[in-house]
This record gives structure tokens, C-alpha cells and sequence, in this order.
């Protein structure tokens, strides 16, 4: 079977009616040496919405291509020439109706990030040319590697193999793999950024805080690695946490962990060193984006906010969602903006109140940063067990998810 691949860009043309002539051309083509497939890529080029384009008239060059690519595709019948039409697209929301109707582009199939499963199978395949050393376990690399797309994964392998190849070795170890991760994720090291002694303390506490908080709270990533080496353009320092199983859904008291996590940064600041600094601003932003996200979207706010009304409706669920958009009023947005500062607040005083109990395990954690630079996930549990601190492993540090909440119920009846 013949197989015919085209870009949806390639079809548009400044001069009216180029388009539809290679459309015609195309489907032409195709049934000359059919049975054949004709892939289009990024068919949103052409197939936008005509309702939403804007034209005041009907002789848009990109209409004109439409139209007659939906002429082509209704003009195949069973005694025809067997031509079948795939496309691809990452915004599939603003394609235009008639394309999608039965006898066109009626099945759709979602090409989403590989799960656990996945990651390996990809792995795999991109590992066959690559020697690798005896005690490399893809499921571990596999583990680190989530939310990454098959490219990404891809540029692991390669990257690890650079690595090893630099560093003179024969096969790529565990150690090549991990460092490869960790750029994907972070970004390259930069060790030669000057860093001032009172800045690495900053780090070292901020990064512990979070390090902490992860490993202590019923529903949170555990942590991977702490590092207070800069990397990228601006981290300078980073804690790398990993899911413990594939997950598709996540629980209120998940999402509250989350938060819980983000603010363990800045609160380790004002509890340790008395001053806060610039660099929880990113942490923020995603605190109070879940926050938001479960009282607009998820139907997670009390019953006198919003209850369970959806007010941000998701335009695109592809590639991270997308824009919202907002419906609701300025009372609603009021109330909206409150739930979510009390939220935020009261999380983070819980949050301190932890750092506090747990005042011993930071100060090592912390003195051992500024030694060693870099510290595992499995060092940062065994220092909190050393000081009398509870890691959560499986069995819940609450027996019932309200107590996760006790302290905004509470402060809610005051």
C-alpha cells in the first residue's frame, strides 16, 4: 500500500485557489496508485474553524482549501478507489465541524505520554544500539523519566551514551542515566556559576524544606534526589521527585500534598533563616494554580464557594490543557480569590508547624548539602528516621483524609 505524507502548511498559498488545486492534485495522486493512505500533518493549517476565522467573504484561501478537501473525502464511495485519509494534529479543538463528521475524520485516536509500560517499550527500542552496562534497569530509568514523551526519551538514551563516551567508559551505567535524566528535567549543570555562601545557605534550606515536607506527607511524590547545584538558566538548586506508581487521577489530599510541597521551599526560609527570599516564586505560582484548579475545575471547594459548579472550562485538554475560560461573576471571583488565599495561608503555617517538628532532621539535611552538594532520596528518609521523624511509607500518617484538612475545618468554624 502506497503511502502519500504532506504537511497542512504546505497546501497554503498567498494566491487564491493553489490550495485546492494540490488538494486535487493530491487525492489524484492517490487514486492512481491506490490502495493508498494519505497522511496530512498538522491538518489545523487548513481545517481551522470557518466560524471562528473571521472572513467576511467565502474566497479565503484557506477556505477554499477546506472546502475542497472536504469535497475530495465525500467523494469516495465502495466501488471507488480504496484511499484512506489520516491526520494529526495537537489542537484538535479548533478544527472545523465538518470535518469531523461521519465518513471524514470520524474516529479520532489520542497519541498521549507513555505510561510506565510505555517508557520501557520505548526504551527499549532506543537502547538496542547503545551497550549498556549489566546493572542498568530501564524500569528505574523508567520511573525517573515520567511525563516524558517518546522524543524526550529518545534524547535520554543519546544523551546518557554522550556521557559514558566522554567520560572514556565502554558501556553506559546507571550513573550516565541518571545525570541524562536530570538534564531533560533540569537542565545542564553550572557548576562555574559563582554562588555567595549566604545564597547556598538559601538553597540548602529551601530545597531541604521541600525535600522534607515530600517525604513526610500522606500523598506526595517522594524525593529522588536533592541537589544545590545550579542548573539551567536559572534553578539554583532542585529537588527531584518521583511518582511511586502510574497515576491518572489524583485525590483531593494529593493535590493538597502538592501544595503542601511547593510551599515547603519558602517556608523552610522564614523558619530557619527569619527572612524570605525571591526564589519561592515559581513554587507559588503553581500552589496557588492548583488551589484555583481544584475550586474552579474540580469540584473540590466547600459548599458556600462554589460547591460543584464548574467555573473554568477547559478549551483544550491537549498538551497541558490550554487556556480556561472564566464564568462566573465578580461575587463569585471574590469569594474565589478569599478560598484561595485562606487556602494557600493556611497550608503554609501547617506546613512551617512540620518544619519546626522535624527542626533537627533540616539543620542535617541541610549542613550535609552544603557539604556534599547532593544528597538521595534514600539519605534524605534515613535522616529524618536519625532525628525522630515519621516517613510516610504506604500506611498513612492521618486515619481519615479530613485530618489532612482539620486545620482550615477549624479555622473555618472560628
Amino acid at each position: 500500500m502506497e503511502f502519500l505524507s504532506v504537511t497542512g502548511s504546505s497546501f497554503i498559498e498567498m494566491f487564491v485557489g493553489v490550495g485546492a488545486s494540490r488538494v486535487r492534485d493530491l487525492f489524484e495522486q492517490a487514486k492512481k496508485v491506490a490502495p493508498a493512505i494519505i497522511f496530512i500533518d498538522e491538518i489545523d493549517a487548513i481545517g481551522k474553524s470557518r466560524a471562528s476565522a473571521g472572513n467576511m467573504g467565502g474566497n479565503d484561501e484557506r477556505e477554499q482549501t477546506l472546502n475542497q478537501l472536504l469535497a475530495e473525502m465525500d467523494g469516495f464511495s465502495s466501488a471507488g478507489a480504496p484511499v484512506i485519509v489520516l491526520a494529526a494534529t495537537n489542537r484538535p479543538e479548533v478544527l472545523d465541524p465538518a470535518l469531523l463528521r461521519p465518513g471524514r475524520f470520524d474516529r479520532q485516536v489520542l497519541v498521549d505520554k507513555p505510561d510506565l509500560e510505555g517508557r520501557v517499550e520505548i526504551l527499549n527500542v532506543h537502547i538496542k544500539d547503545v551497550k549498556v552496562s549489566k546493572d542498568v534497569d530501564l524500569r528505574d530509568i523508567a520511573v525517573m523519566t515520567a511525563g516524558l514523551a517518546g522524543a524526550d526519551l529518545a534524547n535520554v538514551i543519546n544523551e546518557a551514551a554522550l556521557l559514558a563516551g566522554r567520560g572514556k567508559k565502554d558501556e553506559v551505567g546507571p550513573e550516565h542515566f541518571k545525570e541524562a535524566v536530570e538534564r531533560q528535567i533540569a537542565g545542564l549543570e553550572k557548576k562555574s556559576r559563582r554562588i555567595s555562601p549566604k545564597e547556598r545557605q538559601i538553597v540548602a534550606y529551601h530545597e531541604s524544606g521541600h525535600a522534607l515536607i515530600a517525604e513526610v506527607t500522606k500523598g506526595a511524590k517522594k524525593v529522588n534526589k536533592v541537589s544545590i547545584v545550579p542548573r539551567g538558566l536559572a534553578a539554583l538548586g532542585y529537588t527531584l521527585n518521583t511518582p511511586e506508581e502510574n497515576k491518572y487521577l489524583m485525590q483531593k489530599h494529593e493535590l493538597i500534598a502538592e501544595v503542601d510541597t511547593l510551599l515547603g521551599g519558602r517556608a523552610a526560609e522564614e523558619v530557619f533563616i527569619g527572612e524570605i527570599s525571591t526564589g519561592a516564586g515559581n513554587d507559588l505560582d503553581r500552589a496557588t494554580d492548583i488551589i484555583k484548579s481544584m475550586a474552579t475545575i474540580y469540584g473540590m471547594s466547600d459548599m458556600d464557594i462554589a460547591g460543584l459548579m464548574v467555573l473554568h472550562k477547559q478549551n483544550n485538554q491537549f498538551l497541558g490543557g490550554g487556556m480556561s475560560q472564566k464564568d462566573y461573576s465578580d461575587e463569585m471571583a471574590h469569594k474565589l480569590d478569599q478560598h484561595i488565599k485562606m487556602m494557600l495561608n493556611d497550608r503554609y503555617e501547617a506546613v512551617k508547624e512540620i518544619l519546626e517538628q522535624n527542626k533537627d532532621a533540616m539543620e542535617q539535611m541541610t549542613a550535609e548539602l552544603l557539604e556534599k552538594e547532593v544528597i538521595s532520596g534514600k539519605r534524605v528518609q534515613d535522616i529524618i528516621k536519625e532525628n525522630g521523624g515519621t516517613v510516610y511509607e504506604g500506611e498513612s500518617l492521618h486515619t481519615d483524609e479530613d485530618e489532612v484538612l482539620d486545620s482550615i475545618d477549624n479555622k473555618k468554624e472560628d
